[in-house]
């Protein structure tokens, strides 16, 4: 994808570039991982040990204590997704020693949750054969490309997601008349997306709900999930979390009302503010400091649609959906040295 500099009325290609070394590319990831894929460090050249010697590339923690493994090439290469899907089942077998590492660089109190392994691939292409092998081995992996440009401007976009299935739950998608609604297939379908694989599925987060809450989970659900095609919806053992690189809302179903959890700054939330609260320092399922309860539609619409103090919607000038920081994204590098 082509970016262009502005000067004016003028515009100039900018020229793409490479990284001179593989190991830049990856320091730079490692020194932003929490800027990009919103993860905490924990060891760079990860040895495997004697037996498989093999060095994984990056391990990290997700926002939600996942493990994380990340593979780099700076050239096409098939080798990538192989290497990746190694150290997949390697760490799947070598548990204690992937807690031992997170124990030294974030602490002892910090606990891994095994119920997913995200495993990411950062090339500058793939070939069509890998594209298709990821996809019928059905692994948990995501290959994202990359893109360096003379300004010193990183381009990432995911191109695939093999947790990614096209199923679609026909109890939200029927209309009273017994006709599909396009909006409610098309969301049920990206709903799945992440929930064939998942540990846990949307449908426990309902069981036991009332009509009522269960019809308002369907519409937050759905309002979500329509803002942005490359929004996941991923469900947890307490709560649905809604990603593109890293969480941007977390849905929390309870008996009387709905949580949602929202990537925003306290500060920016008028005082006053109905149904809001600050959970910074408040302890909570999912990630987010802005917390609104709501137990109707009326209660949700004034969060959904409010502009610009809570900017749900898809708006050039403030929300938290609207950065993507690398679904669709161009990221500034320092300065060259």
């Amino acid at each position: 994808m082509p970016i262009f500099d502005i000067s004016g009325d003028k515009l100039s290609a900018v020229e793409q570039k490479n990284f001179a070394l593989e190991k830049d590319l990856q320091s730079l990831i490692e020194k932003n991982l929490e800027t990009v894929f919103n993860c905490r460090f924990v060891a760079s050249e990860f040895s495997t040990g004697a037996q498989h010697a093999g060095r994984i590339d990056s391990l990290a923690l997700s926002e939600e204590d996942n493990p994380v493994i990340i593979e780099y090439k700076k050239v096409e290469s098939s080798e990538l997704i192989n290497q990746s899907l190694f150290y997949l089942h390697w760490i799947q077998d070598h548990k204690g020693d992937f807690e031992i590492a997170v124990q030294k660089r974030l602490g002892s109190g910090v606990k891994v949750d095994w119920s997913d392994v995200r495993v990411i691939c950062i090339a500058p292409n793939y070939k069509k054969y890998d594209l298709h092998a990821v996809q019928v081995m059905g692994a948990n992996i995501e290959l994202w490309k990359y893109r360096l440009f003379s300004n010193n401007s990183l381009y990432l976009e995911e191109v695939f997601h093999a947790a990614k299935s096209a199923a679609v739950s026909t109890s939200t998608a029927t209309t009273e008349n017994g006709y599909k609604n396009p909006v409610m297939v098309e969301a049920g379908k990206k709903a799945a997306l992440t929930r064939a694989t998942a540990t846990y599925t949307f449908d426990e987060r309902l069981e036991g709900k009332s009509d009522g809450i269960q019809e308002l989970t369907a519409i937050i659900r759905e309002f979500i999930i329509g803002l942005d095609e490359s929004i996941e919806e991923v469900p947890k053992k307490f709560y649905v979390a809604y990603k593109i690189s890293q969480n941007i809302a977390c849905m929390e179903v309870k008996g009387k009302n709905v949580k949602l959890f929202l990537k925003l700054k306290p500060s920016d939330i008028p005082e006053g503010t109905k149904n809001y609260r600050d959970v910074t320092s408040i302890g909570h399922y999912g990630t987010g400091d802005v917390e609104f309860t709501v137990s109707s539609e009326a209660e949700f619409e004034p969060v959904a649609y409010s502009r610009p103090s809570l900017p749900l919607i898809p708006d050039e000038s403030c929300h938290p959906f609207h950065a993507k920081p690398a679904t669709d994204s161009t990221a500034k590098l320092p300065p060259e040295q």
